[in-house]
């Protein structure tokens, strides 16, 4: 239920909060106190569309937050109209778009009044208030459809028909057959192959670089010009004084370092040797591996996993003929089981519609829509298609619940149907309610809103003295001056100040001993 609501800078609004508890709760005041912009900030909280008009003059922006509490769970939402751009929505802090208030507003809150939205305007809540008032279950038909649905997903993800299935498990086999020809055994196998073909595809002028370094490294000539020979003259001059051992000595490892570098570069010269036949190998495996990886996912990794994939798929459908036709067989049963519990439930539903309608109908009466008319239209098989029509008048025809253009008759046929029909979000509220009612009506519907308030929680915006006094708590909407400005403020009354505020709701003067007596008696007659 709605627990706090504040406001801020919206309309004659400055700063007001309210606390809410369960049970029926009504908002009286003056005409143009600012009762009506309190139902239009609990609609900006259900994401109707801001208008950046009711800002606050002077203010920059008009802030909106309410706070839900369900047994320990608890939704704070919130919602600020700046003068200029565009409305910003929190949901327990965190930023979210409009449409996800729109979402939540249904379980939320109820607003009945002019022009306003309802849950039960849509076909679907409609469909749920006829099951709730004829104790339908729909849930058997919402399993057997999700059911079916999952055989027809399960079907479809076999590959459709056999022969097609067939044509899939062929190119699968070609594919794995493809890579486990490959042996993709070494991952860098690819950086090997690329160097082994760089060395085989220019061996000639590898051996001669390696020759000419072979022969600065190491003369074989007699000419006593090569590195390692002039390296050992060096060492000799420096000879076995200790002042230089430590330069002979890196003079040595130079020379043993040069001297293997040279035994390297004999082996290339000696052994490196043109071979086109492996060259041409090589090429052509490294053709096939870049194949296999355009083809497969663009690595060795991604082809290896497409290949277990791919045997998985193929093994699936290896035994997807079988598997499909105990699917089928299921299908088949399912859709049989699903139209007998369709038929069943259209016919409860069928049962059930004018039941419903007679029943709104007769609260209708209680509610100063005498000549009201209520029919609930349902459709063919399970009924889904279900629509409230209503004729507020007698001799007129009906129409759908959603194109009544009247507010307050709109709303007393929600009243009516939520009195027969439970269900719906925690939170009514209920605006002008009783526009044109008076006498014996407005007690009925005073009693009629007291009803829905055992089970629910009921605010009422009225002006109507007989539906102030049964509500469990009464708020007063009063504006007030303050340094050149008009401001509204809402306060929750006393047991005096209600007589007081009822007093001035049934005579417009809030001292006359006889307006205070009547709304004595009207108090007395609520606490009985």
């Amino acid at each position: 239920m709605l627990s706090d609501l504040r406001v801020r800078q919206l309309g004659v609004i400055d700063d007001l909060t309210l606390q809410l508890p369960a049970g029926m709760t009504a908002l009286t005041g003056e005409t143009g106190a600012g009762k009506t912009l309190l139902v239009e900030a609990l609609q900006l909280i259900l994401g109707q569309r801001a208008d950046p008009g009711l800002v606050r003059a002077g203010a920059e922006e008009a802030t909106v937050e309410a706070r839900f509490v369900t047994g320990d769970d608890e939704l704070i939402v919130s919602r600020s109209v700046p003068v200029t751009g565009r409305s910003r929505c929190f949901i327990d802090g965190d930023m979210a778009p409009v449409a996800r208030l729109v979402e939540l507003a249904p379980g939320l809150v109820d607003i009945h009044g002019q022009h306003d939205q309802q849950s039960l305007l849509s076909p679907a809540a409609q469909r749920s208030a006829l099951d709730t008032f004829g104790g339908i279950d729909a849930d058997p038909v919402e399993a057997g459809r999700r059911h079916q649905q999952e055989l027809e997903r399960r079907i479809t993800a076999l590959g459709g028909d056999p022969h097609q299935r067939a044509r899939d498990a062929d190119i699968l086999r070609h594919q794995v057959d493809e890579i486990d020809r490959a042996r993709l055994d070494d991952p860098e196998e690819s950086v090997r192959l690329l160097a082994d073909e760089e060395r085989l595809g220019d061996a000639s002028a590898h051996r001669a670089a390696a020759a000419t370094a072979l022969g600065i490294l190491d003369s074989d000539d007699g000419s006593g010009t090569s590195v390692l020979e002039i390296l050992g003259l060096a060492a000799g001059a420096l000879g076995s004084r200790p002042a230089f051992a430590q330069w002979v000595e890196r003079l040595r490892a130079l020379t043993a370092e040069a001297s293997d570098i040279a035994s390297d570069l004999r082996g290339v010269v000696e052994t490196w040797e043109d071979d086109p036949a492996r060259l041409a190998e090589l090429s052509e495996r490294r053709r096939l591996l870049a194949d296999l990886s355009h083809k497969y996912g663009g690595s060795h990794e991604a082809v290896l996993e497409f290949a277990d994939e791919a045997r998985e798929r193929l093994a699936d459908l290896e035994s997807a003929d079988e598997l499909a036709d105990t699917l089928q067989r299921e299908h088949v049963a399912g859709a049989v089981a699903l139209r007998a519990a369709e038929a069943a439930l259209g016919a409860q539903r069928r049962e059930a519609a004018p039941r419903l309608a007679l029943a709104v109908t007769a609260r209708l009466q209680d509610l100063a829509m005498q000549g009201a008319r209520v029919e609930v239209s349902v459709g063919d098989g399970a009924a889904d298609d279900v629509e409230f029509l209503l004729s507020a008048n007698a001799g007129e025809p009906v129409r759908p619940l959603a194109k009544v253009a009247s507010g307050g008759e709109l709303a007393r046929t929600m009243l009516a149907l939520r009195l027969v029909a439970s269900g719906g979000p925690a939170t009514m509220v209920f605006d002008e309610v009783d526009a044109g009612v008076g006498g014996e009506a407005a007690v009925a519907l005073a009693r009629a809103l007291s009803e829905v308030a055992a089970g629910s929680q009921v605010l009422v915006v009225t002006h109507l003295a007989q539906v102030a006094a049964v509500a469990d708590q009464q708020i007063a909407v009063k504006k007030r001056e303050r340094k050149g400005r008009t401001y509204t403020e809402a306060v929750a009354l006393s047991a005096e100040a209600r007589v007081v505020e009822i007093s001035r709701m049934l005579s417009g003067h809030p001292n006359s001993t006889h307006a205070r007596a009547h709304a004595e008696e009207l108090l007395a007659l609520r606490a009985r």
